[in-house]
């Protein structure tokens, strides 16, 4: 599909793609299930695919050799993700993914403000607008009629 010589943007267009089939799917599989048990299913579904992965492409070390920073870190990163499933589930139980994934995708604004005061990246006016974009579309999809 791609050439050999991925880019970064390649990889987040796939991720893109997935992250859109994970709100259908999910939605659909949500249907007389607590949002909180099928974010654990799918927890777990995540987990062994992952570990299989890992392992089937020689990738696996031990994780406790990991250095206490990163370790700190990688943590942390995994809570934030368990909680932002949990919303996100919670949310999809009761309002359409049409409406909850696009809101769902604030974080892309606040991934940029974040990174820019912690990590001290640097945007151009160009991303800055595009970041603005997604901001001014999540406020339209909140407004009520």
């Amino acid at each position: 599909m791609f050439p050999v010589t991925e880019s970064w943007f390649q990889w987040a267009l796939l991720s893109a793609v997935f992250a859109a089939l994970t709100a259908i799917l999910a939605k659909v599989g949500l249907a007389g299930i607590d949002p909180d048990f099928a974010t654990l299913v799918r927890t777990v579904v995540i987990l062994v695919a992952l570990a299989a992965f890992v392992a089937f492409t020689g990738k696996w070390s031990n994780p406790l050799t990991l250095e206490p920073k990163p370790l700190l870190f990688l943590t942390l990163s995994g809570l934030a993700t368990g909680a932002s499933w949990v919303c996100y589930f919670r949310a999809l139980k009761t309002g359409d993914a049409a409406k909850v994934a696009p809101v769902d995708k604030l974080s892309l604004l606040l991934v940029a403000v974040f990174a820019v005061v912690f990590l001290k990246e640097k945007l151009n006016a160009r991303e800055w607008a595009g970041v603005a974009l997604v901001g001014a579309g999540v406020i339209l999809l909140g407004l009520k009629k």
